[in-house]
Formats: C-alpha cells, sequence, structure tokens
C-alpha cells in the first residue's frame, strides 16, 4: 500500500508542475497585463478576448497555493502578476466589488456583482496573503466580504442572494450561466463562498466570519443536500423551495469532501462529524455517475431519464479528491482505487499529451468535446491544480 501511494503522490507532484509550467508559458499577457483570456486547443492565444474575473481569481488563487505548498519562487510570481491585474482592472473604485468581467485592455466590460465572482476572489486573495507572508490580499478580502454581507445575506431566511448590478441592485436576470435556472439562491454559489469564507478564515479568524460559515453549513444540511437520495440540490427559490432535479455529479463530490473541509477549518467537532457522515452519504450517491472507465459522467436529468454523457475535466479531477476523502474517512481500500483510477482516466482521455494542460473533456466515445478551448471564461487552472495539491498534502 505504502509504494502505491507513493507512486500516486510522484505521478501528481509531476502532472502538478506540468499543468502551471502550460499556464506560466502559454497565458501571460505580456502586451496588455494580466491573462489572455482565451487559448484554444492548440495553445493558440485569442488576445482580444475579454477577461473575466472568474479565471483571474483561479489562477491567483492556484499559483499562490502550488506555492505555499511547494514553496516554488516561479509560482509567486506568477501570483504576484495575478493578484497585479486583480486589484488594478477589477476592482469596482466607486460602488465597491469586483466587475464580472473587461475587455481585453483591462477595461470594465460587465461590471455586474455576481457573489461567485466575489467568493473566488476572496478565495484567491486569502490565499495570495499567505504567498506574501501577509503583506498583501487582505484589505481587499475583507472589502469584498463585507459587501457581501452588507447586500447579499438574506438575514431573515439565511443564505445569500445569487447577482446584482453594478450599484448592487437585486437583478431579474441572476443567472451565473446560460445553462443555469434564473433562481435567487443556488447550491453553487454556496458551495464556493463557504469555500472563500474558511479560507479567509484561516488568515482571519473573526468570531462573525466564523458565525457565518456555521450558518452556511447549516444551510447545506437543512436545505441543500437531499437526505434520502444523498445527492445536492442546485436551484431554490428565495424561500429554499427546490426549483431543479437535476443531479451534478461532478458538484456532489467536490461538495462531499469541501464541506467537510471548511468544518475542519473553523474546527467544529459537532460539524466535523456531521460532515463527514454527510461526505459519505454524497460521495456514494455520485458514484451512481461513475463509470466501468473510472470517468464520471457530467450530469442526470430524472424526470426525463436523461444523462448528458459527457466526461468533463473538472468532475475527474474533484472524484480524484472526494474518493481519497472517502477512503480516509472509512479507510476502505475501495474509495483509494476510485481515487486512482479516476487519475488514470484523467491521464489517457483528459491530460492533452501533445500540448500540455486538460482538455474541458470527452464525448461517451472518448473523442475530444468541439467548440471548447484549453483556456476560458471558466476554464482555469483550479480543478486540476487543486485536485493534485490536495492528493500530495493528503498522501504525505
Amino acid at each position: 500500500m505504502k509504494a502505491y501511494l507513493t507512486a500516486y503522490k510522484k505521478e501528481v507532484e509531476i502532472e502538478l508542475n506540468d499543468i502551471l509550467s502550460f499556464w506560466s508559458k502559454y497565458t501571460i499577457d505580456d502586451k496588455r497585463g494580466g491573462f489572455y483570456g482565451k487559448v484554444d486547443n492548440e495553445n493558440k492565444e485569442d488576445s482580444e478576448s475579454p477577461k473575466g474575473v472568474v479565471l483571474q481569481s483561479r489562477i491567483l488563487w492556484a499559483f499562490s497555493a502550488a506555492y505555499n505548498q511547494t514553496k516554488n519562487s516561479e509560482y509567486l510570481l506568477t501570483a504576484q502578476r495575478a493578484y497585479d491585474y486583480l486589484e488594478k482592472h477589477f476592482l469596482d473604485n466607486e460602488f465597491g466589488g469586483v466587475y464580472w468581467s473587461v475587455d481585453c485592455n483591462g477595461q470594465m466590460l460587465d461590471g455586474r456583482k455576481q457573489i461567485y465572482g466575489l467568493a473566488f476572489c476572496i478565495y484567491g486573495l486569502s490565499e495570495y496573503y499567505k504567498a506574501s507572508d501577509g503583506e498583501k490580499g487582505m484589505e481587499t478580502a475583507l472589502e469584498l466580504f463585507e459587501k457581501i454581507e452588507q447586500y447579499s445575506f438574506d438575514k431573515k431566511r439565511k443564505g445569500y442572494f445569487e447577482a446584482f448590478s453594478r450599484d448592487w441592485k437585486l437583478l431579474a436576470d441572476l443567472r451565473l450561466s446560460g445553462k443555469d435556472a434564473n433562481e435567487k439562491k443556488t447550491m453553487n454559489t454556496h458551495l464556493h463562498l463557504i469555500e472563500a469564507y474558511a479560507n479567509l478564515y484561516e488568515v482571519w479568524p473573526d468570531y462573525f466570519l466564523g458565525t457565518q460559515i456555521k450558518e452556511l453549513l447549516e444551510v447545506f444540511l437543512k436545505y441543500i443536500i437531499n437526505h434520502e437520495t444523498g445527492h445536492l440540490i442546485l436551484f431554490f427559490d428565495e424561500e429554499w423551495n427546490e426549483k431543479s432535479k437535476i443531479i451534478s455529479y461532478g458538484h456532489d463530490i467536490e461538495a462531499a469532501w469541501l464541506l467537510q473541509q471548511c468544518a475542519e477549518k473553523i474546527n467544529d467537532h459537532e460539524l466535523i462529524e456531521k460532515m463527514k457522515k454527510a461526505a459519505l452519504k454524497i460521495t456514494n450517491a455520485a458514484f451512481e455517475g461513475l463509470d466501468t472507465d473510472g470517468g464520471l459522467w457530467y450530469e442526470f436529468d430524472p424526470g426525463r431519464n436523461s444523462l448528458v454523457r459527457e466526461k468533463h475535466s473538472w468532475p475527474q479531477a474533484e472524484a480524484m479528491i472526494g474518493s481519497m476523502n472517502a477512503y480516509q474517512i472509512t479507510n476502505c481500500q475501495e474509495y483509494l482505487e476510485k481515487s486512482y483510477n479516476s487519475w488514470q482516466f484523467i491521464k489517457q482521455h483528459i491530460k492533452d499529451k501533445k500540448n500540455g494542460e486538460w482538455f474541458w473533456g470527452v464525448n461517451a466515445d472518448y473523442s475530444i468535446m468541439e467548440g471548447k478551448d484549453k483556456v476560458g471564461f471558466w476554464k482555469c487552472p483550479y480543478h486540476n491544480t487543486r485536485a493534485c495539491l490536495e492528493i500530495i498534502k493528503r498522501i504525505s
């Protein structure tokens, strides 16, 4: 077993370096600053493409986290670049918060305040604060935290509303992307908000912040986790009425380990035990979407009995961590094997052996999904970098 784990860790260490080397080599925009908004599967950049706050924030987090774990100084330089661009071009100095996107020259393109985007900024900034030895990142992170609590927090029913105009008016169209339901509260935003808050708590253990993290965990336990099926409910109205039956296997397996980690970061023993139990239930539910080849299918619609027969890259990365987490809870080797099988699937079908990084995903016949770039508004070094860092850390 020790040799098995050592080999797994070594492979992932190499992959971490490969992923971040790709981003350092092909995505840096030397002409206009920051990073390109789009790079295709042949590593050709689109220098005119807009730049989204999610991409820039996730780059900041990935290189900061990699530096914090490896102490590779090159990672810190790239993190510094991401931080500088975010501070210079995405901060809304008039109304507070951050823009959703800027054009290729760094000018505001979409000034909406999507809470999902603010959350990822907090996630990246708090990680960079660790990397910069407490010199940079905290001030902006706290300003974003205050704006979220001021405008987005539902004091009556708990949870957070999705999106606002530039001047913080609740929008009619709240959707994070075109495929989402237009509802006031979503699982996805709450998952990444608690992730950001827990990361901030590590460097700023404020009592009120800790209270909000606990309340978010209780929101997941009360509303978002379907305790009958083990799956996550994706969309809600403001009173927490369920508005979707769609099952997202990737979000299931991601939440399984991430919610437990958030409880651990605030050191709440009662919630840790609750989240460990939930982690196993959610993990096993996510495995309903596991194919015999080790890959995880994308989504399932029970109402139509319809499976989206695609295997996107990010759910495979989350399956590596979620399965490893279940193994650590139970010491059941089957979970460890599933984690390694996810990695094997990635190596065989998702990793671009010619041009580097990971493809967006593959179809049922393993053909590369068309029309999906390797770098884009949503395609970032986040899930795969985090999977590598978590596996390395958990095997150490």
